[in-house]
């Protein structure tokens, strides 16, 4: 007679060895595989990516405008077209902007060709003291050229034609997006009904994205109020225009101030000498370093669940991976990302801890 055991059968409970999990280091080597894959195709198509996300992301934040309407009991149609245009007039404001801005600098540029020449061969004058060699000096001043600014100018102007080539691109984007966004909710409330997280997921990521961007303007426009007020008090041409410029350059998350700068930083050291440069950079150090660097931050972070820390390295990452364009969408890119992989997962909910800014409590 031939004795069994109940332990050379398998145990409905335990788990065969068949059946078992992948090694985690396997796993991170495919996952870190697919992610370059990934950022490799992103990299690519970036000149696509950047004015689609764009476009999203102005139309998801206007999009209350035609919700606010609806619910008044305007009909969808009519609710779509005011979005368009809302959204359509957002977008060439930010536009003229910096096209103006480019325009006026181009065109300031060159009345300073001759003080561009006087300062370059006084540095040079400058550097001999400190036993720079004479036939180098020769070398670089024969290399100076007020011309080059006339030609920095044009280059200048050629750069906006580029921007009217993206501005009809966007145009087209925002005219489908808006059109969409109409059934939005129809749509999440399909999802939702099947996979609930990741409806919500998805609904964070729109709050939050209107919630940073209502935060920066707000503060974009006490920085551009501040800048046009210090620089006309120190005299500097265009000053309202350079103000507006650093309304835009807030867009850019905790280093924008550094861009919107440079313009009135080089038209003051052509008009004023070296003293009136340095005293606007100073006021722009004061005031925007302080407003967009300390303060903004803090507001950016709450309103949108992201560190400081994470928001500087996520304005490395975009703009590496989408060009300039990354720098004003690394908020919103950032957002979605953690939408798709971590607020759909509540396996990779831990992640949170490391991406969210800690709870401040009095005291």
């Amino acid at each position: 007679m031939v004795r069994t055991s109940l332990d050379e059968f398998p145990s409905p409970s335990k788990p065969r060895d068949s059946g078992a999990a992948l090694p985690r280091a396997l796993v991170v080597l495919l996952g870190s595989a697919a992610t370059v894959i990934v950022l490799a195709g992103l990299y690519t198509v970036a000149w696509l990516v950047g004015p689609v996300f764009l476009a999203l992301v102005i139309v998801i934040t206007l999009d209350p405008v035609r919700t606010w309407l609806r619910r008044k009991g305007l009909p969808r149609w009519l609710t779509v077209a005011v979005l368009v245009v809302t959204v359509y007039a957002a977008l060439l404001l930010l536009f003229l902007v910096v096209v103006v801005s480019l325009a006026q600098l181009s065109s300031l540029l060159p009345q300073y060709a001759g003080q561009a020449d006087e300062l370059l061969r006084n540095g040079m004058a400058f550097l001999g003291r400190f036993g720079v060699g004479t036939q180098q000096l020769r070398e670089m001043l024969s290399s100076v050229d007020a011309g080059k600014l006339v030609g920095f100018a044009g280059s200048l102007l050629a750069g906006v034609g580029g921007l009217v080539t993206n501005l009809a691109f966007l145009f087209a984007l925002m005219l489908f997006l808006s059109t969409e966004s109409a059934w939005a909710g129809q749509r999440l409330g399909r999802i939702a009904h099947d996979r609930p997280w990741i409806s919500e997921s998805l609904k964070r990521f729109a709050f939050g994205t209107r919630r940073y961007l209502v935060v920066t303007t707000v503060f974009g426009g006490i920085v551009a109020a501040l800048d046009t007020v210090a620089l006309a008090l120190l005299g500097i041409p265009a000053a309202v225009l350079w103000g507006l410029l650093s309304f835009v350059t807030n867009y850019v998350p905790n280093v924008g101030f550094v861009i919107g700068v440079i313009p009135p930083a080089l038209i003051a050291l052509l008009d004023g000498g070296w003293q009136t440069m340095l005293v606007t950079i100073a006021v722009y150090v004061l005031l925007n370093f302080v407003v967009q660097s300390l303060i903004q931050p803090r507001f950016v972070a709450e309103s949108v669940g992201l560190s400081t820390l994470v928001t500087v390295l996520a304005l490395v990452f975009w703009t590496w991976l989408l060009g300039p364009l990354g720098a004003v969408l690394a908020v919103p890119a950032t957002l979605l990302v953690k939408a798709l992989l971590i607020d759909v997962d509540p396996r990779a909910r831990w992640a949170e801890a490391l991406l969210c800014a800690p709870n401040r409590e009095p005291g």
